[in-house]
């Protein structure tokens, strides 16, 4: 029953984004900008247009980021290239560096960004992030993920972004995943596809290009493809019947463009070392020629090892035209790029006709992007504008994906304020100071906290518990600040395990997962469990007003993280009495 509702759900998504679609390959006012902006260009610089551009990265040693203006400018400059991408950096510098990119570009700059959780993704020092894709999967309203589109579409928009790489319509069917993890809306095709569509249709219906991201299928993984070419040994069947599936719904929603994963998929092409990004079997005859896909296409980035370990200095830029895509995302050296892609021509291998035709769809998105009217970013208030929508969205959230998976001790339902002392401890895993659960433990609960963090041995542990279970009734556990990569158990350590495993067993307790859920593989026999997805000020209190009964429990897995807890679990509870 779930599936066939989840589907009719699909089909009214399907036809609601068909109505309001702004991007439309028919379009003939988009078709006479492109064709007259063309005419203007030299051969260079209609090979340039297919590039994507990094504008920045993160000194993580130093705790700053580091602009490559210089370096682009020149590029705009010599070749006009076609786009950039934004990343670290705080909004008003980007907005600085971005209209002076474009007031000196012969071509508007089609700028695209990685916000799959709003600008704060990136602009991590000043933008508050929304909550990631996974947490988003726990609800059961999808008219929530179409608001969510809307609010990052609006950022975008704010912030002169035209495209933004989102969202990720992968399958997260590998808790092992390295790279996908809790970018994915879960495990459920059903709901993968829907919620794709509903976060698509809201940034585009403001007027961003959405990016369904890793075609065909980056979910079931255990090798991160920045650092290698990932294998998914699969046949047709089961690709067309899980991993294909969000895609040809989102396709046939209307998204605008398509990221393309650098994956070795034999199925689709045994060549070897043939990343699916670079290869004509993929792009050209499944996508295009089966799928029927004729949207725009982004690389995923060609400085990743997933292609450059064996397509080095600039090759990869040509097979990936051969392959049929449009852009090429971080290319590298553009200069040598250029020239091995003319090499390529002059070769028969590429054609000046596939340049023109790939050009052409880059302009004729620009156009329908608004770059034909081009207007600066006004630096006025922008930071404050990127958050004004943030709180608001990440409590409606936090309220309908925190899911109660096991409920025991009625004690905790609700869990009613205190004005005693030594009835209630809060043990805090992987912190060392008092975060916001921690002081509204203090204050609703009169709450002894005691803190552990991951550099702790076990030495503790012995006396720690035996101190608890003798002077508290009740036991609040919170594992906090732990990695969202499931490398090392999530850098969980074996001591935190433990701790928290022999308080579960010796105490009447409730433990709550602030973070990634497939963390809560390490407690699944925990009497009172709760899965929070995020770690933060939003979720922490939300968590609390859930125990005190304030409002009802109304999230389910998105993923299965034990046999005890599978895709769909959670104890939904009753409205409380006004």
């Amino acid at each position: 029953m779930r599936c066939i509702l989840v589907a009719i759900l699909i089909v009214l998504s399907l036809k609601t984004s068909a109505q309001t679609n702004m991007f439309s390959p028919g379009n003939k006012a988009a078709k006479v900008w492109a064709d007259s902006v063309y005419n203007t260009l030299s051969d260079s610089e209609r090979i340039a247009q297919l590039m994507v551009i990094r504008l920045s990265t993160y000194d993580f040693v130093n705790k700053k980021t580091v602009f490559f203006d210089k370096e682009v400018d020149s590029l705009v400059r010599e070749y006009n290239i076609g786009s950039i991408c934004l990343f670290q950096g705080d909004p008003v510098p980007q907005a600085n560096i971005l209209n002076h990119l474009q007031s000196i570009a012969k071509t508007p700059i089609l700028t695209c960004m990685d916000a799959e959780w709003g600008v704060g993704m990136r602009m991590f020092d000043s933008v508050e992030a929304l909550p990631k894709q996974m947490m988003l999967g726990a609800m059961s309203d999808p008219f929530i993920v179409y608001k969510y589109g809307r609010i990052v579409g609006e950022q975008c928009k704010r912030i002169g972004v035209n495209v933004n790489y989102a969202p990720v319509v992968d399958i997260n069917n590998n808790p092992n995943n390295p790279v996908i993890n809790d970018r994915s809306f879960g495990e459920d095709k059903y709901k993968v596809a829907l919620y794709g569509i509903e976060y698509m249709k809201g940034m585009q219906q403001v007027g961003v290009l959405a990016c369904a991201k890793h075609f065909p299928g980056h979910g079931d993984v255990s090798v991160d493809s920045h650092f290698d070419l990932p294998v998914i040994n699969k046949s047709m069947e089961q690709l067309d019947s899980l991993e294909l599936y969000p895609f040809k719904q989102i396709f046939k929603a209307g998204i605008g463009s398509v990221m393309i994963a650098h994956l070795y998929i034999p199925a689709i092409d045994s060549s070897a070392h043939r990343a699916t990004s670079i290869s004509k079997n993929n792009v050209t005859g499944l996508m295009r020629n089966q799928l029927g896909y004729q949207g725009l296409t982004f690389t995923d980035a060609l400085e990743m090892q997933g292609v450059k370990k064996y397509f080095p200095d600039g090759q990869a830029a040509v097979e990936a035209l051969i392959a049929g895509n449009d852009m090429l995302c971080l290319p590298g050296d553009v200069p040598e790029a250029i020239q091995k892609i003319k090499e390529a021509i002059d070769s028969n291998i590429l054609s000046w006709n596939d340049i023109e035709t790939h050009c052409k769809k880059v302009l004729m998105i620009k156009y329908e992007c608004g770059l034909a009217n081009w207007q600066p970013v006004d630096t006025n208030n922008l930071t404050a504008d990127l958050n004004k929508d943030v709180p608001a969205m990440k409590k409606l959230v936090a309220e309908n994906a925190i899911t109660l998976l096991n409920k025991t001790d009625k004690v905790f339902f609700p869990f009613k304020k205190s004005n005693t002392d030594n009835e209630v401890a809060y043990v805090a895993i992987g912190i060392d100071s008092a975060n916001t659960f921690a002081k509204r433990m203090q204050t609703d609960y009169n709450a002894t906290v005691f803190y552990f963090d991951y550099k702790q041995d076990s030495t503790r542990i012995l006396s720690m518990v035996d101190s608890i279970k003798n002077l508290y009734k009740t036991v609040v556990i919170g594992i906090h600040n732990y990695n969202r990569a499931p490398a090392n158990n999530f850098y969980i350590s074996n001591a935190a395990v433990q701790l928290v495993t022999q308080l579960q067993e010796q105490t009447t307790s409730i433990t709550l997962v602030f973070g990634n859920p497939y963390a809560i593989k390490n407690w699944c026999n925990a009497k009172n469990l709760i899965a929070c997805y995020e770690d933060d000020e939003a979720e922490q209190n939300t968590v609390l007003n859930l125990l005190q009964g304030k409002i009802p429990f109304k999230g389910k897995l998105p993923v299965t993280v034990c046999a005890n807890y599978k895709f769909g679990s959670g104890i939904l509870t009753n409205n409380p009495a006004k």
